[in-house]
């Protein structure tokens, strides 16, 4: 098999998709590795490490070309859709249903394409928990930023001190993005309440923060919770699909004029109505006077980190398509006999595979 990794040249992102360890291990089974040069720097591997683990040192173009498998982190932006081809398997975090123009490039091309984000095994996401994990906490670290006073805010402190009233956080969904920016805020001193509508989960959750107020969550809730907020999180997710939009527009003037809203949701669209995708270079704007911190892809800003937890959970994965990717790809029922990598096809011969991404398309072709 050849397996390719191409340089992120997504902005801001320096995460990489194998390691040298994993190259390692690959090259031992055989198989050809493909690494662009510079592509694992800023996640802290320099080319003589991949050279020392086995792989082949190559330009885009040719890590593109040569592969047969391409593992990635970010999915393909604008300059890369004319490497997509038939003949190509893509590993990588997809988030198609935020993108109609990917999605179309995806299928046009018919790149077989298994997206990170909804391989599932039971009712968890593997692959997409690391990041989750990584995404909750800066979430918090960057809403404390943001409220100070030099940083554009109201000047007030996200945690606690004696004498001093703490910030209010709001999380909108507790799943593992919201769990872990509730770990975070909680463990500041914040005034801490999250909105799960999931009666199994909020139990859950009641259990993990005796310290925060954990609250079923629907409409009505929302309005009720939204004027004391300093801190608002958003962080629902339904696994491959478009984030709901749980607060609109007309919902801003409910809110403290100083409050911030964090839409960790962004990949997939976002669960603020007015949520537009920011860059850590220019992370924060407003609408009605109500200030939005919407940075996509927030867990690279520390790609060390990020890199090695991510491939820590992709590894077996990769091994696995690396193994059989013929047979495993060679029809529907195959496919079907590897559950999870089934959940992560996304597309396959220009259609969707994926229920999420098809119900925000639907006028896109689908399998049946």
């Amino acid at each position: 098999m050849r397996i390719s990794v191409p340089r992120e040249i997504k902005p801001e992102e320096a995460r990489v998709g194998l390691t040298p360890t994993m190259v390692t291990s690959l090259t031992a089974q055989g198989h050809e590795v493909f690494v662009e040069e510079g592509a694992g720097l800023g996640a802290g591997f320099s080319d003589d490490d991949y050279t020392a683990a086995g792989a082949r040192l190559t330009t885009q173009e040719d890590a593109w070309a040569r592969a047969e498998l391409l593992v990635k982190v970010k999915e393909p932006v604008g300059p890369e859709y004319g490497f997509l081809r038939p003949d190509l398997t893509l590993f990588t975090y997809l988030h198609l249903a935020a993108s109609r123009p990917l999605t179309e490039a995806m299928l046009d091309s018919g790149v077989t394409g298994i997206a990170y984000e909804t391989v599932r095994v039971g009712r968890t996401l593997p692959l997409l928990r690391p990041m989750s994990e990584i995404a909750g906490r800066l979430a918090i670290a960057n809403a404390a930023h943001h409220l100070q006073f030099h940083a554009g805010g109201p000047g007030i402190l996200l945690g606690r001190v004696p004498g001093v009233v703490p910030a209010t956080v709001l999380v909108i969904g507790g799943g593992t993005v919201g769990e872990h920016a509730a770990r975070a805020a909680v463990g500041a001193g914040a005034d801490v309440t999250i909105l799960e509508a999931n009666g199994d989960r909020l139990r859950q959750l009641d259990a993990l923060f005796p310290n925060a107020r954990v609250l079923m969550s629907d409409a009505h809730r929302i309005e009720e919770e939204l004027p004391r907020a300093d801190v608002v999180v958003g962080s629902v997710l339904i696994p491959g699909a478009a984030a709901p939009k749980l607060v609109r527009r007309e919902h801003l003037p409910l809110l403290k004029p100083h409050a911030l809203m964090v839409d960790v949701a962004v990949d997939q669209g976002g669960c603020f109505e007015t949520t537009q995708p920011t860059s850590y270079h220019d992370p924060v704007y407003s609408v009605d006077g109500i200030r939005h911190y919407c940075v996509a892809n927030l867990p690279g800003a520390v790609p060390v980190a990020a890199t090695q937890a991510l491939t820590h959970a992709t590894t077996p994965y990769v091994m696995r398509l690396a193994g059989g990717i013929d047979a495993a790809l060679a029809d529907d029922a195959a496919l079907a006999d590897d559950a999870a990598l089934a959940t992560g096809l996304s597309t396959r011969a220009g259609r969707l595979h994926s229920p999420g991404v098809a119900a925000a398309f639907p006028d896109l072709p689908a399998a049946g």
